[in-house]
């Protein structure tokens, strides 16, 4: 009875979202239900991610699920982009990544501390995504601090900030390259031998074959779920007259990434620190260096440019988020408390965007 019952639960949700949803049921029963329904598909998405690891590999594993989770996020920018919502994307944006580099990342490594004292990963993987991340704050202070002590012509800011999205995206796309195949030992797990696993988790409950199919399945779900969610969120807004930044850049944020905070936690819980790290690290770095620069190149698409400028208070989110998460993460342990000190960041910044 216990095997049925959460797939029964995850599809009974789904389909009342789905109802609620073209059936334009009031704002705040769409809202209770589609969070409810994402609950139950994030907890999908999380064991197919984990059996996807037992056959790839955590560092693989957590790559797909950062992947796959971003997707959703890319579907709904690219929508924002057509719409020349452009505020919106970036706060979005910038959510993402302050997000998984303090929030997702927090919670896993306090969760995983509190069961496993000290957890360990591949320190020279640690130092990597520590200078990729780096190079993210590089990428985005450069044509900001042009803008504001030079009067550039609109046209050399869309060459700026095509040239720079550009740049991004090879150097991405090489990162991929340089960590899967030329460097794929280099840059191994070090948890793989030491996870913990229960007497009835040496063999996953799906097939390689099933797995992937289940994660592409999660994901499907997980786009349609949080666009269902984040429609209901314009009621909220106004009501409690919060500011668009901050529902960007938190709340659109949060519901988006619930899948990949999840999996994560669970990830990390199971002492598979290594997946944990490359779901939350890795989502944040792939929003930098690839959805951003991707979502510039499409607004061109649609005829309506978006520059890679960022405003002084996202910048700076961003820039004290990589600051302390590379301090935390660049000697390859962890523990709870180092998890505690990142979440104690995040709120700080999340009082700081509600005020605005």
């Amino acid at each position: 009875m216990k095997k049925y019952l959460f797939p029964g639960l995850l599809t009974l949700f789904f389909v009342l979202s789905a109802i609620g949803h073209f059936a334009e049921w009031s704002a705040t029963l769409q809202f209770v239900i589609s969070a409810i329904s994402v609950i139950f598909v994030a907890g999908f998405l999380g064991k197919a991610t984990e059996s996807v690891s037992h056959y790839a590999g955590q560092r693989l594993g957590g790559f797909l699920n950062a992947t796959f989770g971003n997707a959703a996020e890319l579907i709904i920018g690219i929508l924002l982009v057509k719409e020349g919502l452009f505020d919106m994307v970036k706060a979005s944006i910038t959510g993402s990544i302050i997000g998984n580099l303090l929030l997702v990342l927090g919670l896993s490594l306090f969760a995983g501390g509190l069961k496993h004292k000290v957890q360990h990963y591949n320190v020279s993987l640690a130092g990597m995504n520590g200078s990729l991340m780096i190079v993210a704050i590089i990428a985005l202070f450069v044509p900001a601090i042009f803008l504001q002590s030079h009067e550039l012509p609109k046209e050399h800011i869309t060459s700026l900030s095509i040239i720079v999205a550009g740049i991004l995206i090879v150097a991405y796309l090489l990162w991929l390259l340089f960590s899967m195949i030329t460097h794929k030992d280099y840059l191994a797990d070090v948890t793989e031998t030491n996870a913990e696993e229960l007497p009835h988790e040496h063999k996953p409950a799906w097939s390689k074959r099933q797995s992937i199919l289940y994660l592409i399945l999660a994901t499907v779900m997980v786009a349609f779920v949080s666009e269902w969610l984040v429609g209901t969120l314009d009621t909220f807004t106004a009501k409690f007259g919060l500011s668009e930044i901050f529902v960007g850049a938190f709340v659109v944020a949060i519901v988006g990434n619930a899948a990949e905070h999840s999996a994560a936690i669970l990830l990390a819980m199971k002492n598979k620190i290594g997946a944990s790290v490359e779901i939350a690290v890795g989502s944040s770095l792939q929003i930098a260096l690839f959805v951003a620069p991707v979502l510039v190149f499409v607004s061109h698409l649609f005829g309506r440019p978006m520059d890679i400028v960022f405003t002084a208070i996202e910048l700076a989110a961003i820039g004290v988020s990589v600051f302390i998460a590379k301090s935390i993460t660049q000697d390859g342990q962890t523990n709870w408390y180092e998890g505690l000190l990142l979440i104690a960041v995040y709120a700080i910044l999340g009082v700081s965007f509600y005020l605005i």
